[in-house]
């Protein structure tokens, strides 16, 4: 090859070696691009699918006010105006929807001065309980049994806070003198004082206290 020959060679090779060192370059400017941004979109999917497995697994919030709560086994602890200690427990109850405070019991029963000289029981197969009064309205078979009585009612209503028991409906049962038959009744103070209202009948058994 002449020298004429090479000097025209020459200048194209040079130029097709710049053409792919320029490709490079223009790849590797590209990659310098590419591979952050694809790192951020990597992280950014993980941490969503994160997010959504969370928001998933936890339990779905009510959506509005119409919506039930339910409570299972239900404990409710307090004491009345005289320092007695009661516990009202229930299979069930459920939050009144329109009434927060106002709770729905199933099978309820309470005990007031447990393992106390006052006891007092009392259950039912249905209840009401006003958070806010602290007021218990049993209804359902009512029975009611402290240490010297022991009666059964249709419907009774219990004040949490003063310790007094009312009821309308007829009640029957055993007190202190013997066996008793009435509309009504109630009972104050620490439970000593029992009044009996509307066709009371009375057996007295002598010897009871």
């Amino acid at each position: 090859m002449t020298a004429t020959d090479a000097s025209i060679a020459g200048p194209p090779a040079r130029r097709a070696d710049f053409e792919r060192w320029r490709r490079r370059s223009r790849l590797i400017r590209l990659l310098r691009i590419l591979l952050p941004a694809l790192i951020v979109l990597i992280f950014l999917g993980l941490a969503g699918s994160v997010a959504w497995s969370t928001f998933r697994s936890q339990p779905r919030q009510t959506t509005g006010g119409d919506e039930t709560i339910r409570l299972i086994n239900p404990r409710f602890v307090g004491r009345d105006d005289k320092g007695r200690a009661f516990v009202l427990t229930a299979d069930s109850a459920i939050r009144d929807r329109t009434d927060y405070q106002r709770v729905l019991l199933e099978k309820p029963a309470l005990i007031l001065d447990e393992g106390g000289p006052d006891q007092l029981r009392l259950n039912g197969a249905h209840g009401v309980f006003h958070e806010a009064t602290g007021k218990l309205q049993l209804s359902g078979g009512v029975q009611m049994a402290d240490p010297r009585n022991a009666f059964q009612t249709a419907a009774s209503l219990f004040d949490t806070k003063t310790g007094e028991l009312v009821g309308s409906g007829p009640i029957q049962g055993s007190g202190g003198l013997g066996e008793i038959e009435a509309r009504s009744y109630g009972v104050y103070g620490k439970g000593d004082r029992m009044v009996f209202k509307g066709g009371v009948r009375a057996r007295i058994e002598p010897g009871k206290e």
